[in-house]
């Protein structure tokens, strides 16, 4: 189904919100590459993220074409239009050459009584017991089941189809990533709804490289997985398998994989999703987005002086404004009001304080996953600053960039990728 701009097995989504940190994400591709590894990069911002930050995505492009061209990667890398729809993808089409098809709010929007109709009749094939190769019990599925998620999925599904021709009409066949997105909702798919779901898009036309369902568990911005590990590793297994099925029954691209969102900081995971990949040869997408602002903010804290200043100023204000900060992220961020310090009390931290508190190392006792999750989406108080916050990240460029790239390499792509 699709033929030319293909996505390379291993691809990490890399989020720049300030437009300053692609050498250092890219430096950590470089790092995989001597390690053994192609993980290609995929600079990612939402349009929710460019209104905050006043930022276009042309900004995105020019700051990633640098870091390309001063590092000499000769390898793939991508643009994406992270998580648009109908009303936002004008301003991402010329610029980008991946786009993030999400659908989610379509999610249980009845479809039109006649498209269910049509889409069961010509799928008989998943109606009984579909047996998918790896996968030890077939799928036992029946009219209803099919008809139900049918119901359920098909419309988000068309809508999809919707956005890529308008991207497709601008971009030209075989110019671009298209991926579509099912996470940003309330429930996770199963495996079976994966593959009714494949077969949709499929029927929609639409050559899909990567797919972003929900999965079983948590998934809170820019921390560690909550739920039973070895229940998404099997249904992961499972999504793995629907996948390769899905390729060779309906004609899916042959380099279909998985994109697993808010994949940053998901450590009790890693294993099993390199575990399963290596298992069935496939390929992942791992989106990091926010991990690298939380990065330039440590980075800011262990440079001391100004820079902790202004890294105690941006928790501050999170602080006085939690709520208008964590409502967008309602679903995907889990605070303990009690566990936040007070602002007062930040005031006073050392530099040490400040990186322990804040840095994902669940080994360390002073670690607090509700202040991490609070300035994980406090970046639009960086963005109210303006220059203030940007000349601190280019005077303390080097100690930013250096945890910037440790924490995309030691901590992403070294257990994901490399197995490590």
């Amino acid at each position: 189904m699709s033929d030319g701009l293909e996505l390379p097995r291993f691809s990490v989504g890399v989020g720049d919100r300030f437009a300053h940190q692609a050498k250092a994400q890219l430096q950590a591709c470089i790092m995989a590459m001597d390690a053994g590894v192609e993980v290609v990069p995929v600079w990612n911002k939402s349009n929710r993220e460019h209104t905050i930050i006043g930022s276009e995505p042309s900004q995105t492009r020019a700051a990633a074409d640098e870091a390309v061209k001063e590092l000499g990667w000769t390898k793939p890398y991508f643009l994406d239009a992270d998580h648009i729809n109908l009303k936002t993808v004008q301003r991402f089409l010329d610029p980008c050459d991946f786009f993030t098809l999400d659908v989610a709010d379509l999610i249980g929007q009845a479809a039109k009584p006649e498209d269910v109709a049509e889409f069961v009749k010509k799928h008989p094939e998943l109606i009984g017991e579909v047996i998918i190769p790896k996968i030890d019990e077939p799928f036992k599925t029946d009219f209803v089941l099919v008809e139900g998620v049918a119901n359920k999925f098909l419309a988000a599904v068309k809508h999809a189809a919707e956005i890529y021709k308008v991207v497709l009409e601008f971009k030209g066949a075989g110019r671009f990533v298209p991926e579509v997105s099912m996470d940003e909702t309330d429930y996770p798919q199963t495996p079976v709804e994966l593959l009714i779901i494949l077969a949709m898009i499929a029927d929609a036309g639409i050559p899909i490289q990567t797919v972003a369902p929900k999965f079983t568990g948590r998934f809170n911005k820019g921390v560690d997985y909550v739920g039973d590990v070895a229940q998404f590793s099997k249904e992961f297994n499972e999504d793995l398998a629907a996948i390769a099925f899905a390729i060779k029954t309906y004609g899916l691209p042959k380099n279909l994989k998985l994109s697993v969102h808010s994949g940053s900081d998901k450590f009790s995971i890693y294993k099993p999703i390199h575990d399963a990949v290596t298992s069935f040869g496939a390929g992942v997408h791992l989106k990091t987005a926010g991990t690298t602002w939380l990065e330039e903010i440590i980075g800011l804290a262990e440079a001391g002086g100004s820079g902790l200043a202004i890294a105690k100023e941006v928790y501050a204000e999170a602080f006085a404004h939690a709520d208008e900060l964590t409502a967008p992220y309602a679903t995907v961020i889990n605070i303990d009001p009690a566990a936040l310090p007070a602002p007062e009390a930040v005031n006073g931290w050392t530099s040490e304080q400040f990186t322990d508190a804040l840095r994902h190392d669940q080994s360390n006792p002073n670690y607090n996953q509700s202040f991490r999750q609070l300035l994980h989406v406090g970046f639009k108080v960086a963005a109210k600053m303006g220059p203030k916050y940007l000349e601190a990240l280019e005077a303390n460029e080097d100690v930013v960039a250096k945890n910037v790239t440790t924490n995309l390499f030691e901590r992403h792509i070294k257990p994901v990728f490399l197995g490590q």
